[in-house]
């Protein structure tokens, strides 16, 4: 599902030609999913076996890749879309639904049996902190290049400069 999100949005944002919104979306994805896999080889660490688990599941448990790429993607999706969106009510609405969904996806995977809290505390740790840092880097970019063509209505406006301290 997160696969079909990731295409779907980065298409739209090349749709409406916003190059560097959708680089760092395709790019933050894949580079923190990658992430994800190499700690989950090198921690090794088994699922938890105290009940039958709801779901078939064949990897490692630390951290849990649900919760981290869900947080990846749509706290990244959430914080990208707050760089070329005017509309605060909508930036709003954007980053609840974001920290909505991360949170059930991490419950949902200790209720099914198949990690323990601290494997989903992990993960959200490092996806908040992954779509963070590009959020981040990209509203460094988009200074450094001047700004992105904003198809979803003109940038949030830069504080006017201080002028009193003159």
């Amino acid at each position: 599902m997160l696969t079909i999100v990731v295409a779907v949005v980065t298409g739209l944002l090349v749709v409406q030609r916003l190059w560097l919104t959708a680089l760092a979306m395709l790019a933050s994805s894949i580079t923190g999913g990658v992430i994800v896999d190499f700690v989950k080889a090198q921690v090794n660490r088994p699922r938890p076996d105290i009940v039958e688990h709801l779901v078939t599941v064949s990897n490692m448990s630390f951290p849990s890749g649900h919760s981290a790429n869900s947080a990846i993607v749509y706290l990244t999706l959430a914080g990208l879309a707050s760089q070329v969106t005017r509309d605060r009510a909508t930036r709003a609405y954007l980053l609840v639904v974001a920290i909505l969904l991360v949170g059930a996806i991490g419950c949902s995977r200790v209720y099914l049996g198949v990690h323990w809290p601290s494997d989903v505390l992990a993960g959200w740790s490092f996806g908040t902190l992954w779509a963070l840092a590009w959020w981040l880097a990209t509203a460094r970019a988009r200074r450094a290049i001047g700004g992105e063509r904003h198809a979803f209505g003109t940038p949030p406006a830069d504080p006017p400069p201080d002028l009193s301290a003159s």
